[in-house]
């Protein structure tokens, strides 16, 4: 075991020219309000916030400390804006001027400071960024040399100390209890092995730096509304990667730039490298530019800002993961990482003022080029429709507003390749609006580029993530709203006491979690596996397979008051019936009809399981089911009492630790009624173990597909990323009729698929819920020997297991959580997981 002093990591420091003035008292140092100096310890949130608070408070001149918004468990996402005394006192002023140059609706200005946002350690446990944003705040409030006196009077530095408190704190409390009197920096070291699922992700287990676009969580919304109320210049992203890594900083690989970044952003992104690489020349610092790390997908922190005429600019320290690590350079210390995002803040902010004016110039003319470019696109818009479910179609228009993109609803009905967007629930996003690229970006179809090899995904295209039916137009609608889309405001239903039911479709994404307010609440519920008809007051209505009913009959004493109640908490869209006699279809009280019970969810998790696939299951079962599941880690699977659980599901991941024991343990489970979801690697290991009835092939038999006519070993990555299938969009042919379909708006379905898991369409009839198309590629990349493998191939299988279900899916119905309209197979076989008899096994299927 080795040990590390800090004695001379902190002297060598006072090599930085920055570091040798002299600091005034009336701002504290980190160490005065942390009790420790930054790399002794692991700073946590609450600690990063007081020294911002006490900064703050004594130079109230220089800073303004905001609370721009709070995370899952409630910590506070802070804000600090860092200038000059004279700056700070018409920042407003300043902002408003800035955002019109940045918009092109006025010429750029040399007397406006730069804006530059310095955003820290987005993943928790890339912990160095956000410890050295205390020695940046406190370098710029007490030196007294001219430089940074200069940094402060010619820019506005809105520093985001942690874009990540929850995994912060989650990695910062397992290094620290840890941390003996000296720093141990054996690899194998349990500080340096964090447990599941680490401090990378937010609560959820979600990777924050893949949420820019998609805005699933609460930092991320905060976040972007800073981002666009500031429309920063530059937006500094500090990160770590490996141990044995040394430092980079782009630009990244040139060929794999997003394709709607400027050409501005790179020949920019090329000059502000010189500074970098002067900082860490002058201490001779190893780093290195223009490999591993790509800048294509638009959700990330270092991409956003491109396609918006910013800088965004990575930074990824070698990670000490802890306190102290071997690598292959040397003892890799916290405090050495720190000292590199720090000096990397300083050549950010050293080359934000140098090239003042041509960041300006260059957001001003990229604006104006956005605008020829929208003037003279082919496409003038988008459309948008979705007759049934205005839920799901306003969340994406609430995410397109989020990002400043407008949509108008159509006042008329709209023609267009044989297919009719109807008035009254349909959309149009025009081009022609001030986020142009970023419109380009997210209604994006491509599906070969520049260069197919992918670092994350290859597309994000949001109408298909959100089931949205939609059209890229070559005309714009002449009879729009004169008002862009807006949130409107939820409307309280009133409520007919003779009503002998209350039907609710199935169809709108927020009926299954109304169901599930409404089982908790005590109410009887049903559901109607068939369409049918029924009287209303306003006569006679249709209603779909999937329908939940409300009988009157059925319920407790006061249970009208009790539901008017409900709805002035929880708007319902409930539709009255006056008799349960239908018209057409079953009748209410038939035996068809069934009792409707909430899900009890044993969600696996924990070590061996794909923790971003888990995290998302359990934001989806919550946020789309209404179901919040039990949890439990795979090596407590013998200890479990499965019989409180209705629905297991198991993620993507490793189950090569269960042995015949826990296969019988699910088998019998299973065979007393279970229902049971798996996707993607657990799909094969049931298979493997016989417990799902299907045809798997190998990853390796695929990847065999795709091949090169002699390849050499530069040849290498480019073959090894075109046998997989990194991030794209496939379409799928789903079986309406089937109960796990119920509430889905026509046949077609998108799903997100990142591997080559392959299985065969059942034999037997009724089995397969949906398959690939014929045409199955809609969007990102995929070689076309693997998309013509996957053509017809079943994506979704689902059969008996005695008096249980088992349902597996090939895909992540719920990828990044933003894939909701997939997302419904996963709701449907919570609650319809029983619905369905494929008569494929021995159990009688009775309920």
């Amino acid at each position: 075991m080795r040990t590390f002093t800090l004695s001379l990591l902190m002297a060598t420091a006072f090599f930085h020219p920055v570091l040798q003035a002299q600091t005034a008292p009336v701002v504290p140092a980190p160490a005065e309000v942390l009790g420790f100096e930054p790399g002794q310890w692991h700073a946590r949130h609450d600690q990063l916030e007081a020294y911002l608070r006490a900064a703050a408070a004594a130079a109230p001149d220089r800073t303004r400390f905001d609370i721009i918004g709070r995370t899952h468990e409630q910590r506070p996402l802070l804000q600090l804006i860092l200038s000059s005394a004279a700056n700070m006192q018409r920042l407003e002023q300043i902002r408003e001027a800035h955002l019109a140059v940045s918009r092109g609706e006025k010429q750029p200005d040399p007397t406006l400071p730069a804006i530059v946002w310095l955003g820290y350690s987005i993943h928790g446990n890339e912990a160095s960024g956000a410890n050295a944003s205390l020695r940046v705040v406190h370098q710029l409030l007490t030196s007294s040399d001219l430089a940074v006196k200069n940094l402060l009077d010619n820019s506005i530095i809105l520093l985001q100390p942690s874009l990540n408190p929850d995994g912060n704190d989650r990695f910062a409390t397992w290094v620290n209890m840890h941390q003996g009197t000296a720093a141990v920096a054996d690899p194998q070291h349990r500080e340096h092995v964090e447990p599941w699922p680490n401090g990378r992700p937010n609560h959820y287990w979600f990777d924050l730096n893949r949420d820019w676009l998609l805005l699933q969580h609460p930092e991320s919304q905060a976040r972007i509304a800073q981002f666009h109320r500031w429309r920063p210049q530059i937006v500094a992203d500090f990160h770590e990667m490996g141990t044995n890594s040394t430092f980079f900083f782009q630009p990244g690989i040139p060929s794999r730039n997003s394709p709607f970044a400027p050409e501005s952003t790179i020949k920019l992104t090329n000059q502000l490298a010189q500074f970098h690489a002067k900082a860490l020349d002058e201490v001779n610092r190893l780093y290195f530019t223009e490999e591993a790390f790509d800048d294509f997908y638009v959700g990330k922190g270092s991409t956003y800002p491109d396609v918006h005429g910013s800088v965004g600019i990575l930074f990824e320290q070698g990670s000490s993961r802890g306190h102290l690590q071997e690598s292959l350079q040397s003892e890799l210390s916290f405090s050495f990482a720190i000292d590199n995002q720090y000096r990397t803040s300083f050549s950010t902010l050293n080359g934000a003022i140098a090239h003042k004016q041509n960041l300006q110039q260059a957001q001003y003319q990229f604006a104006q080029k956005s605008k020829e470019q929208a003037r003279l696109d082919p496409v003038r818009g988008y459309l948008l429709r979705e007759p049934a479910d205005q839920s799901r179609l306003a969340a994406l228009l609430q995410l397109l507003k989020q990002h400043q993109i407008a949509a108008y609803a159509l006042t008329e009905d709209f023609q267009i390749n044989g297919k009719t967007f109807e008035a009254g629930h349909s959309y149009f996003v025009p081009v022609e609006q001030s986020q142009y690229n970023l419109i380009k970006a997210a209604f994006n179809t491509d599906t070969n580029f520049r260069d197919n090899t992918f670092y994350d995904v290859s597309a994000w295209t949001l109408p298909y993530a959100y089931n949205i039916d939609f059209a890229a137009s070559r005309k714009a609608p002449s009879e729009l709203a004169a008002e862009a889309w807006t949130k409107p405001a939820a409307i309280v239903q009133s409520f007919n006491d003779g009503a002998y039911a209350y039907a609710l479709s199935w169809a709108d994404q927020q009926a299954p979690v109304q169901t599930a307010r409404l089982l908790q609440a005590g109410f009887q519920l049903r559901v109607a596996p068939k369409a049918f008809s029924a009287v209303t007051a306003q006569g006679v209505q249709q209603f779909a397979a999937g329908t939940v009913l409300l009988p009157a009959g059925l319920q407790a004493d006061g249970w009208q008051q009790k539901l008017r109640e409900f709805a002035q908490k929880q708007p319902l869209a409930l539709s009255a019936l006056t008799s349960g006699l239908t018209p057409q279809g079953q009748d209410l009280g038939s035996n068809q009809v069934k009792p409707l019970v909430l899900p009890e969810v044993l969600l696996v998790a924990g070590p061996g399981i794909n923790s971003t696939e888990a995290g998302e299951l359990w934001f989806a079962t919550e946020r789309l089911a209404g179901v919040s599941p039990s949890m439990a880690e795979p090596a407590r699977l013998k200890r479990l009492d499965l019989a409180r659980y209705s629905h297991i599901l198991l993620p993507d991941g490793n189950y090569s630790s269960w042995g015949d024991a826990e296969v019988a343990q699910l088998k019998s489970w299973l065979e007393q009624g279970g229902v049971l979801w798996a996707q993607k690697a657990a799909v094969s290991w049931l298979a493997e173990k016989s417990l799902l009835q299907a045809k798997l092939k190998k990853a390796s038999e695929l990847k065999a597909l795709v091949t090169m006519t002699a390849p050499v070993y530069q040849d290498k990555e480019q073959l090894a990323g075109r046998q997989r299938i990194a991030g794209a969009i496939f379409q799928t042919e789903v079986d309406l009729s089937h109960p796990l379909t119920f509430g889905l708006p026509r046949q077609q379905l998108p799903v997100f698929k990142n591997d080559l898991l392959l299985m065969e369409p059942a034999e037997q009839p009724f089995v397969t819920v949906a398959r690939y198309s014929d045409q199955a590629q809609l969007a990102g990349y995929a070689d076309p020997a693997l998309v013509n493998a996957f053509r017809n191939s079943a994506t979704v299988l689902a059969h008996n297991v005695g008096d249980g279900r088992i349902v597996a899916m090939t895909d992540n119905p719920v990828f990044r959580g933003y894939f909701v309209g997939s997302g419904r197979l996963l709701v449907n076989s919570l609650y319809f997981g029983k619905l369905f008899d494929s008569g494929d096994d021995s159990g009688d299927g009775d309920e």
